[in-house]
């Protein structure tokens, strides 16, 4: 295996980690992205990009969401023939990481334990700073290459699904910037379907005539228990098919609770869940088997006139799955990167959604590689700087490896 000396790659790791401990200090929670957004265009004038080369899509007026800006584009027109190359990271982070204040602790980026860290992907965000900085500075030949930096990656890739692909310039494939490990090749991940269901029910005493009720809480909860015993919950194998179920939000109108007083009969649930399967018919089988549960549920709630709730269910495709051939262009060309670094590629198929999912659906073959983010969406996050390093480098060296 041919291996490449770590200082042909001209890193410059205190400066990485520079940008990297200011992006995690700057709050960009999910559809809140306009300071950091502001942060890194900043960043990227101060090592040497044009303005003219900077810009913002429109995605987020398409965006079902409140959400500030739209997807920040970045240009960097090529110093040497080559197809073009997108590299591509989120600019948000979890609702759990506001306020959080990155701390330097030996080879790791902690949280001062109140919040979450923000690695999540900021370690993305400085990645691709990186790479720019140090193809500007030490004049490397490179081909043409977009930088993207997603909106409300994290509320459900939003940015991405939004993205028009006639804005990226045409890139043959891209590096999306996303986890852990600088070994972890990640080549494919599962789709998700996501479902609700409304339950009108009837108001009534629960002590002088709870028999004149129906009570929506409890077709919901008859509901859920269904589709756990018809197998339908959790994770989920049925002959050659697998997948898996979560139910997440159990409550009323506006995001208040179900009902609001225990003497009264439950009139108004809403339930939302969620149904992930690597075959976008799987879990489109699973979100129909929690209609059916719901259907069944509410036959068995009746007041004493006999009428029963009213149930609408409806579903729909959150992001589809994909999954790239072991011998693709994309998967070649990382895996190459990877070895001449002394890293073992490790192939990965994710059951979580990437900005990789849509990336790939609007025509633009996508790898997911990791720098150093660890323990994410919890107070316990940290970075580990040396997988960033590693991160760093590989992001480099894909920027400028020959075809």
């Amino acid at each position: 295996m041919v291996m490449m000396d770590n200082f042909a790659i001209p890193l410059d790791t205190a400066a990485a980690v520079e940008h990297l401990m200011r992006f995690l200090s700057v709050e960009g929670v999910t559809g809140k992205e306009a300071d950091i957004a502001a942060s890194v265009i900043e960043a990227l004038k101060a090592v040497g990009v044009s303005g003219e080369n900077i810009r913002f899509d429109d995605a987020n007026e398409r965006i079902p969401l409140p959400t500030e800006t739209g997807n920040l584009i970045v240009d960097l027109p090529g110093t040497r023939p080559g197809p073009r190359l997108l590299f591509s990271t989120h600019l948000d982070t979890v609702p759990l990481c506001a306020g959080a204040k990155p701390l330097r602790d030996g080879n790791r980026i902690v949280s001062d334990g109140t919040t979450a860290l923000g690695g999540d992907a900021r370690t993305g965000v400085a990645l691709l700073v990186v790479v720019a900085e140090t193809l500007i500075k030490h004049s490397l030949p490179h081909p043409p290459i977009t930088l993207l930096f997603t909106v409300r990656e994290e509320s459900g890739l939003h940015g991405a699904r939004e993205l028009d692909p006639a804005v990226l310039g045409g890139p043959v494939m891209c590096v999306n910037v996303d986890g852990q490990l600088a070994s972890d090749l990640i080549i494919g991940a599962v789709g998700q379907e996501n479902w609700e269901a409304e339950i009108v029910g009837r108001a009534s005493h629960a002590g002088v005539a709870p028999e004149t009720g129906i009570s929506a809480t409890l077709v919901g909860a008859l509901a859920l228990a269904e589709a756990y015993a018809a197998g339908w919950f959790g994770k989920i194998e049925k002959s050659d098919d697998r997948g898996t179920s979560n139910i997440g939000i159990f409550g009323g109108k506006d995001g208040m609770a179900a009902g609001d007083a225990t003497n009264v009969v439950t009139d108004y649930a809403l339930l939302k869940g969620e149904a992930r399967s690597p075959e976008p018919a799987f879990a489109k089988m699973i979100a129909e088997g929690y209609e059916a549960a719901f259907e069944k549920a509410k036959q068995a709630v009746k007041d004493r006139n006999g009428e029963t709730a009213r149930v609408t269910f409806i579903h729909h495709t959150a992001y589809p799955p994909f999954k790239l051939d072991e011998n693709s262009p994309a998967v070649v060309r990382a895996a190459k990167a990877m070895k001449l670094l002394g890293l073992e590629p490790n192939y990965l198929f994710s059951n979580g959604g990437l900005d990789a999912n849509w990336l790939d659906k609007h025509g633009v073959p996508t790898v997911t590689i990791g720098a150093g983010q660890a323990e994410i969406h919890t107070v316990n996050e940290y970075v580990d700087l040396r997988e960033y390093e590693k991160g760093c480098r590989l992001g480099v060296l894909l920027a400028t490896m020959p075809e």
